[in-house]
């Protein structure tokens, strides 16, 4: 091989590695990936660098896969309120819901970290055909067809909802209107 080629190669080598390093793939939040980047970028951000934040509390201590194939760690909403939206992919109540909670995600998402989670035997196909079919690609959607997180919230219905403080402290628990949701939401974001 010629010195040419092979100080080529070193330069090209050398430009790569450099470039994996600028790619940020170390710099990413918990739970962040290449699948679900665009869902992670809707969580509503880290907390101020006040100072160190308490442990992350038993609430949040789960990760579970998304609707798409990523992984989702709970542990990146403490520090923010949070919304999770219980929903399967075949609930008429949950389709007619879907526009207000798009809308009260995207009006409030600054302050306001919003969660589909999609069960009850949805299956991986109908639940990406929801997210798609109601534009909610906008904040993450974990697909627990087996219910691991439902059960760990206590969640036995479709169309529900779990609200978190900051704290990650259960603080509603249940089914909400459309102005019930708003008013939740409105008074989390402060």
């Amino acid at each position: 091989m010629s010195r040419v080629r092979v100080c080529c190669l070193v330069v090209g080598v050398a430009l790569s590695v450099v470039a994996g390093c600028a790619s940020g793939t170390g710099g990413e939040p918990p739970g962040a990936s290449a699948s679900t980047a665009p869902a992670s970028a809707a969580v509503a951000g880290s907390p101020a660098s006040t100072g160190p934040l308490p442990a992350v509390p038993d609430t949040l201590a789960f990760s579970a896969p998304t609707v798409g194939g990523g992984r989702f760690d709970a542990a990146i909403l403490h520090g923010k309120p949070a919304v999770l939206w219980f929903w399967a992919a075949w609930c008429p109540r949950c389709r007619a819901k879907a526009d207000n909670v798009k809308m009260a995600q995207a009006e409030h998402a600054a302050k306001v970290n919003f969660v589909g989670v999609a069960g009850l035997g949805s299956g991986a196909d109908a639940m990406e055909r929801f997210v798609a079919d109601h534009a909610l690609g906008a904040f993450p959607h974990l697909a627990d067809d087996d219910g691991v997180v439902w059960r760990r919230f206590g969640v036995t219905e479709q169309e529900f909802f779990v609200i978190l403080d900051p704290a990650g402290r259960v603080v509603h628990k249940g089914p909400l209107t459309d102005d019930e949701l708003r008013q939740r939401v409105s008074s989390l974001a402060g």
